[in-house]
């Protein structure tokens, strides 16, 4: 009944680097995405079909959407066309494709990328969807969910911590010790580079840049605090305060100890030779799970959380996106989509999608979470923990800032780290045109 990438939202357009390399001479030659189209419909659509565009292309998350649309179908009799496109292209067409004719429902996230889109008027409001849904969210949950007018404008379906993850066999075989303090983690990375290892896995290229942002993350609110990092992000602070050269400079001590040539490799051959054991570490989020077929993999895999740098901040924030569904702005299935979208608002959809997929967490209070393996059960310890829930920098900022300025300006940066003042320079020189004064 449920049909998985009847026609490709949009074919895999050049990578990351370079469509947004210009400013920093990364050889871009435009700015142009690939379009994203939706599933098909208008006049005439199917009044028991509802379309979904979705960007969870990769084999686990796939698998996972078609078990939940079949189960919303055994329900409610509703058919869901999926419409699935490889993440990277999904998110750098986002803005045309909701301009255009999108799908009724579509795949997105929680944050200022879910603020931004209300506020253009680019989604439908969903208050009527969370009278019936509420009940099963936490109060931070709900915010995550509601727009700055306070109005709900997301579904949130689960979401995953970054750490950093290691092998425990690993660890046990050469006695390393889970660093606590930046200085233990440096003194960590130095002793696996003398054994031979990469202490620290990378892979950015193509359109995986997005990752480097979670060590950046990570670094500023070590460093500077919760407060700060918001709203440096979100374009209050300028980029050329010392505690942003703060970032740079803490970065720069630990390149030394990344995998070579991380902006020719992917993440997930980055995850690989975390597995491999051919690196010794890697920041990443908890899908990392995506990549293992094997059950004895996973339970040798763990993480800690990211180092303490100053005490003052700790490990008080836990970097947590959470994903979910919103409702473009006119359905062409609206009574349908709303029906798709309490459905997916539910305990069962969660529990189905974490069936298939084990590398999340369920957000529903109510949701079956008795069949967790031990990396969920921790992550969904750690989460608990935070005083603090950061989305992740592409999330918790303006979209065209970070595609444009953003990243082009770290993933440079990484290639020949030095102070970074002249990349907090050109960041900042480009901070006005996106941020209202």
């Amino acid at each position: 009944m449920t049909q998985q990438s009847r026609t490709p939202l949009a074919a895999p357009g050049p990578g990351r680097r370079s469509l947004v390399g210009g400013l920093f001479g990364l050889g871009a030659t435009a700015l142009a995405a690939p379009v994203l189209t939706a599933c098909g419909g208008g006049a005439g659509a199917d009044p028991k079909t509802v379309t979904f565009g979705s960007n969870g292309a990769d084999a686990t998350p796939k698998s996972a959407y078609a078990a939940v649309t079949k189960a919303f179908t055994a329900d409610s009799g509703y058919k869901v066309r999926t419409n699935t496109v490889d993440h990277d292209t999904f998110q750098k067409s986002i803005t045309s494709y909701l301009q255009g004719t999108p799908d009724d429902v579509f795949t997105w996230f929680a944050g200022y990328r879910m603020e931004y889109f209300a506020q253009k008027g680019l989604c439908s409001p969903l208050d009527d969807v969370w009278k019936r849904i509420g009940g099963g969210f936490s109060e931070a949950t709900r915010q995550l969910a509601r727009g700055a007018d306070g109005t709900y404008y997301f579904v949130p379906l689960y979401n995953y911590p970054w750490a950093v993850f290691y092998r425990k066999s690993l660890f046990a075989e050469r006695g390393y010790q889970v660093p606590k303090k930046w200085d233990e983690f440096i003194a960590l990375a130095k002793r696996m580079k003398k054994d031979g290892l990469a202490p620290v896995a990378a892979g950015y290229g193509g359109g995986d840049s997005w990752s480097v942002l979670g060590a950046f993350d990570y670094l500023n609110l070590r460093a500077n605090g919760y407060a700060f990092h918001t709203s440096l992000l979100r374009g209050q602070v300028s980029w050329t305060d010392p505690r942003a050269a703060r970032v740079l400079d803490l970065w720069r001590e630990l390149t030394p100890y990344h995998q070579a040539s991380g902006g020719g490799r992917s993440w997930q051959d980055a995850a690989q030779s975390l597995f491999d054991k051919k690196s010794g570490m890697a920041v990443i989020g908890l899908f990392v799970g995506q990549q293992i077929t094997d059950e004895s993999l996973r339970s040798d895999l763990d993480f800690f959380p990211f180092p303490e740098v100053d005490p003052a901040h700790g490990q008080d924030t836990v970097e947590a996106p959470t994903d979910g569904f919103m409702l473009s702005r006119k359905p062409k299935n609206a009574d349908g989509a709303r029906k798709f979208l309490e459905f997916l608002g539910g305990a069962r959809a969660e529990h189905t999608y974490m069936g298939v997929d084990p590398s999340n967490l369920a957000v529903h209070e109510k949701a079956d979470t008795s069949a967790y393996n031990a990396l969920q059960k921790k992550s969904a310890e750690l989460i608990a923990s935070a005083k603090h829930i950061s989305q992740f920098a592409d999330r918790d900022s303006d979209p065209g800032f970070v595609s444009t300025v953003l990243l082009p300006g770290l993933t440079a940066w990484l290639g020949h780290p030095d102070d970074g003042s002249g990349t907090l320079k050109r960041i900042e020189s480009q901070r006005s045109r996106f941020f209202a004064a």
